[in-house]
């Protein structure tokens, strides 16, 4: 018997699916693609009309708007991207959602079963208010971290990322220098990766884009003084096939933000290569970082030193085999076939049409 799904995933159009640089939510969604394709479900993608996916693609605009220098307001192209599987929703058994809070309205009201992923911070910017909203949706979080400020919310799943690691290189020496692959944010804790290069006294290479103007200007307060002191080189931002193989050379990833990290690829990339994580004791990275098994979780620069000394002891073979395991595509398509069945096993239309009071003014 034909099981197969109708599956439509709507995502935000700033960038291609899957991304050429730096990104984590599109390269997720091109994984996630690939692997129900696999297994014989019927994927329409709407997404900017540069993706380049194996499945029906419907574009929401032509060209991904940071591929064309957009760095405007992109609130209103989610709610376009949202329109457009909204308009074609007959078409699907279920609904997944990558918009964040703005397809809130879209998954209410819309006739097929709509889940959303949320792939960002949720306690702030009038998120909370928005999840106490609207719980008649399904939410799916990637970490149990991430939910943890509004444990009440819909919740169907908590589903770590899973990605194509098994081609990603490995080396068994434990390195010379120290990686680090992000961006150049404060929170991303990239002072506190030069300072412990400057303690260890290893290297910093980073692998970081440099976009927004607080990125620069970040850069220039930190980076680019370390670069003329010959602690950082900087590389800028590489596609996999450059980026992967300094990352398995490293002695180690430096994940040092405080910000509470909703899951980040880095660590689980890094991992696959054998290469150890030290990372900030925070957010999702309490979750796919087994502390003196696959890295090491730090509470400051101090216990980060340690950790780089002490790194040179994990085994690296170890490290890629768990990294495999646990965060492969089919481990993560197997959690959201499980949610798109019950979604549309239990669906009734008439229970999700929420019909609320007018407001007198």
């Amino acid at each position: 018997m034909d099981d197969s799904l109708r599956i439509g995933i709507v995502v935000p159009p700033m960038l291609a699916v899957p991304p050429t640089g730096y990104s984590g939510t599109e390269r997720v969604v091109a994984c996630i693609i690939d692997e129900l394709a696999r297994r014989g479900h019927q994927v329409t993608l709407f997404a900017a009309g540069d993706s380049e996916v194996a499945c029906e693609l419907v574009p929401v605009i032509p060209r991904s708007l940071w591929s064309i220098g957009y760095r405007g307001d992109v609130s209103a192209f989610l709610q376009l991207a949202a329109a457009t599987a909204w308009r074609e929703h007959e078409r699907f058994d279920v609904i997944h959602s990558h918009l964040e809070h703005h397809g809130f309205l879209f998954a209410r009201h819309c006739p097929t079963p709509v889940v959303a992923t949320l792939h960002g911070r949720l306690d702030v910017g009038g998120i909370p208010q928005l999840l106490e909203e609207f719980r008649d949706v399904p939410l799916v979080s990637i970490s149990e971290s991430q939910r943890r400020w509004r444990p009440d919310a819909n919740w169907v799943a908590t589903i770590h990322h899973g990605l194509s690691l098994e081609s990603a290189p490995f080396s068994g020496d434990e390195g010379a220098y120290l990686a680090f692959v992000g961006r150049i944010t404060p929170e991303k804790g990239v002072a506190d990766a030069v300072e412990l290069a400057r303690r260890t006294q290893l290297p910093l290479r980073v692998v970081a884009k440099v976009y927004d103007e607080h990125e620069q200007a970040h850069f220039a307060e930190v980076v680019q003084p370390a670069i003329d002191e010959g602690v950082v080189e900087f590389l800028g931002e590489l596609p996999p096939l450059q980026r992967d193989p300094i990352i398995a050379g490293a002695r180690a990833t430096v994940m040092l933000g405080a910000w509470p990290e909703p899951f980040g690829l880095v660590a689980i990339e890094s991992m696959a290569t054998g290469t150890p994580v030290i990372a900030r004791r925070a957010g999702a990275l309490t979750e796919t970082v087994e502390h003196g098994i696959d890295g090491y979780l730090v509470d400051d620069v101090d216990e980060a030193v340690l950790a780089v000394d002490l790194s040179r002891n994990l085994d690296r073979a170890e490290i890629r085999r768990r990294a495999l395991e646990r965060f492969s595509p089919a481990r993560m398509i197997d959690q959201y076939e499980a949610v798109y069945r019950r979604l549309v096993a239990s669906h009734r239309p008439s229970e999700l049409s929420i019909v609320r009071a007018p407001v007198e003014v």
